[in-house]
């Protein structure tokens, strides 16, 4: 391979990477939704900072970590906002074909 050659292939190689990395973020809003992987041994938190915390949990103690604890309903939504805050919301989410509503347009 001549030096032309080399630097052109490095130059198209870098820039098929530029365009893969503009291009799949686009890519990947169009996925369809995951499901989350919680287990049940850890616990999953919304500290007071704002920050997302998992414990690893043990047994001692499990009656009073079950104690007020309250569960979460079928069909609830979680997102954050704009300002960062976590929200939930129990209320409708899908359209009438399955279509997530608050998608992109």
């Amino acid at each position: 391979m001549t030096r032309f050659q080399a630097k052109t292939f490095l130059i198209a190689t870098f820039l098929m990477a530029a365009a893969l990395t503009l291009v799949a973020p686009a890519l990947a809003q169009d996925a369809s939704p995951t499901p989350w992987e919680l287990k049940s041994d850890m616990g999953y938190a919304y500290g007071k900072d704002g920050t997302t915390l998992a414990y690893k949990l043990g047994t001692n103690n499990a009656g009073l970590l079950l104690k007020g604890a309250k569960k979460v309903p079928r069909g609830t939504l979680f997102f954050v906002g704009q300002n960062g805050q976590l929200y939930m919301r129990s209320g409708p989410y899908l359209e009438g074909d399955g279509k997530f509503m608050f998608g992109s347009n």
